[in-house]
């Protein structure tokens, strides 16, 4: 993962709630934040890219106590400065492998995060990480996308994800290596702008053997953060994980 000068630096951080907007409302956030709590019950809770605090801000609010994980400076700065920002407590650095102090109840990753490790020994770094900061019976959760694949006719390897008058957004893949990016192109006052980032799409299966290998196992699969059944029709998943004693 690059440094908050690379993907989500100043520049993305400033408009990162904005452009995410739909992520933010109570709809989006509320059922990911009772399951969360419910979840690290009486214990501490730490999100691996805590970003602007989307849902360590509502969740601390609930009265569990929230430490996160950021690489970007950026990002936490903008957290910082929200109302309650200044009770959850970040460690800056590299969520697969940063260690902070205690031991932890719950364990998340949200909003396809995980996909930010750009390698398979990263994320397979990261479920070790997890696990390493949760207490036995604690939980790991993630929330992740399924791979679009399906979408892709032979030949292409291109896939839209939005395209609006003012914005074009689409992912591109690499079947050989699970790596994809995910491109933005804007246009404001007649002058476009373009950026992409680079992420490394996973597989549920790869997922659950990636938390066998860090001594967890998993839980419970859903669709989404109501707990609707996960089928092979899913866009995705958000997937518990528990350590196993020993």
């Amino acid at each position: 993962m690059l440094d908050e000068d690379g993907y989500f630096g100043e520049s993305i951080a400033a408009a990162y709630d904005e452009s995410s907007s739909e992520m933010f409302t109570s709809d989006a956030v509320e059922p990911a934040v009772d399951l969360l709590a419910e979840l690290a019950g009486a214990g501490r809770a730490l999100e691996l890219g805590v970003g602007t605090g989307r849902i360590a801000l509502p969740l601390a609010r609930r009265g569990v106590e929230v430490h996160g994980i950021d690489l970007s400076r950026a990002m936490v700065e903008r957290l910082r400065a929200k109302p309650g920002g200044d009770a959850i407590g970040v460690t800056i650095g590299d969520f697969a492998s940063t260690r902070v102090d205690g031991g932890f109840s719950l364990a998340y990753l949200v909003f396809n995060t995980i996909m930010n490790l750009t390698t398979q020994d990263a994320q397979v770094d990261c479920f070790l990480n997890a696990a390493a900061h949760l207490e036995p019976g604690g939980h790991f959760v993630v929330e992740v996308m399924v791979p679009d694949l399906r979408r892709l006719p032979p030949g292409q390897n291109t896939v839209p994800f939005h395209v609006g008058e003012t914005r074009i957004g689409f992912d591109t893949y690499d079947l050989t290596t699970q790596a994809m990016s995910s491109h933005h192109v804007k246009v404001e006052d007649g002058r476009g702008s373009f950026w992409s980032v680079p992420f490394r799409y996973v597989w549920p299966a790869e997922l659950d053997l990636m938390a066998r290998l860090a001594g967890m196992r998993l839980r419970d699969r859903w669709a989404g953060w109501t707990r609707e059944p996960f089928t092979g029709e899913s866009r995705s998943h958000v997937s518990v994980w528990e350590k196993t004693a020993g």
